[in-house]
């Protein structure tokens, strides 16, 4: 979570008002914001994906289950963790739940302290998510500023080649995969070639040829 995001919110979903409010009561203790809702339609009209937090879930609830509220978020490529409540804890109910993603399922009446540190694990792992998902739309931006020549070459300059060998695979001078080495690693932000590997491959970006181990080195000149 960046300095400029929205203090995260506790979603709470349960058609039981009563629930609703000792729920809230507890999480409001921890200093935490809720939203409070009683059904999965009033939950997507109060729902905005840009502010952090989790989601938790009655697992039976009538008309739209908490599962058919878990499904309804994934295919709309939410990943909110969820923390399911049931009053019965039904086992292939819970199955389906945790294969589905969910964080973690609790048992009512739930403890206030075990809870609490469900939501805290709950808003830890969406900051984590949201982190990687900035991180991963940043790589992407970057690796756009390439010229086609140079995401020609990116292969090549994470295989462990050096300049000269990467020069003769491509019928090149080796002053001028230096040059494109050079572009590429300012462009991407990278200072050694370990960073750019490990970006390359985050992007799926497979290594052409095979470097033999003499051949690789702190440099690659």
């Amino acid at each position: 979570m960046t300095a400029l995001s929205p203090p995260p919110v506790v979603h709470l979903v349960d058609n039981d008002p009563h629930v609703l409010k000792a729920v809230s009561r507890v999480l409001a203790s921890a200093g935490y914001r809720t939203q409070a809702c009683t059904s999965t339609q009033e939950f997507f009209a109060h729902f905005d994906a840009s502010v952090p937090g989790c989601l938790v879930l009655d697992m039976t609830m009538p008309g739209s289950s908490g599962l058919d509220l878990q499904h309804a978020l994934r295919e709309r490529q939410v990943s909110l963790p969820i923390v399911f409540l049931s009053g019965c804890a039904e086992v292939p109910e819970c199955v389906e739940a945790m294969k589905g993603g969910a964080l973690d399922f609790l048992t009512k009446p739930v403890d206030a302290d075990v809870l609490v540190s469900a939501v805290r694990r709950g808003i830890e792992t969406d900051e984590r998510q949201r982190a990687q998902s900035d991180a991963n739309r940043a790589m992407r931006e970057h690796l756009q500023t390439l010229t086609p020549r140079e995401r020609e070459i990116l292969p090549w300059l994470v295989s462990g080649k050096l300049n000269k060998q990467i020069a003769g695979e491509l019928g090149v001078v080796e002053k001028t995969v230096k040059v494109h080495r050079a572009h590429v690693m300012h462009k991407l932000g990278v200072r050694s070639l370990a960073e750019l590997v490990r970006l390359a491959a985050r992007a799926g970006v497979e290594p052409r040829g095979a470097a033999t181990a003499s051949n690789v080195g702190p440099t690659a000149n």
